[in-house]
């Protein structure tokens, strides 16, 4: 829902940094691979006990996501640039969740159920994009959800700083995302008649 509410907002600053890292001659795919480090560094310092590095990490991680997006659509996309970005996103919120289940693994199965509804959710989003003769500003079509990367970011950052809070932010995350699958299968059903 934010990115594709919100998005205007930050729209200035996805721009500039995309200008400059073309004038200095780097590529999306350069920046997806970026973008793909420092989310992985996020899950690395939350292991080591840096909650407020993990979540500077993650959120660096998904504003490189952006930039990089703008890149591609500025210069030539590429099919396996998008294969590139979406794979590594959910690699970065897996790493998430498995650096969190390290940390607390008293949590491990709202963990589990997390990831299934990630998931689920991913897996609608994806054929829905890939099946659907609708085009975005993206290379597929985006279905828009309750639950988005941003929305996902907030969650996460949540269940990183208020670990007292863990087990119900991570039940939170999980119905919001399940009901963001839902949603998106029902729109499915609509727009592919």
């Amino acid at each position: 829902m934010l990115d594709t509410h919100a998005r205007k907002y930050a729209e200035p600053f996805i721009e500039h940094s995309a200008d400059w890292f073309l004038k200095k001659g780097r590529t999306a795919d350069q920046i997806t691979v970026l973008a793909f480090l420092t989310g992985i560094g996020a899950a690395v310092w939350y292991i080591a006990g840096a909650p407020w590095a993990a979540v500077l990490f993650l959120w660096l991680s998904g504003f490189l996501d952006a930039v990089d997006g703008t890149m591609a659509r500025r210069t030539t996309t590429s099919p396996f640039g998008t294969v590139l970005d979406v794979t590594f996103d959910r690699i970065v919120e897996i790493g998430i969740i498995l650096a969190i289940a390290y940390v607390h693994a008293e949590v491990l199965w709202p963990l589990l159920l997390l990831s299934v509804s990630i998931i689920f959710s991913m897996t609608v989003f994806l054929t829905v994009g890939t099946v659907s003769e609708k085009q975005g500003m993206k290379s597929f079509y985006y279905q828009a959800g309750v639950a988005e990367r941003t929305e996902g970011f907030v969650l996460f950052s949540l269940m990183i700083l208020l670990p007292q809070w863990l087990l119900f932010i991570t039940l939170l995350y999980f119905a919001v995302e399940t009901f963001t699958g839902m949603q998106r299968l029902f729109e499915a059903k609509r727009i592919l008649r």
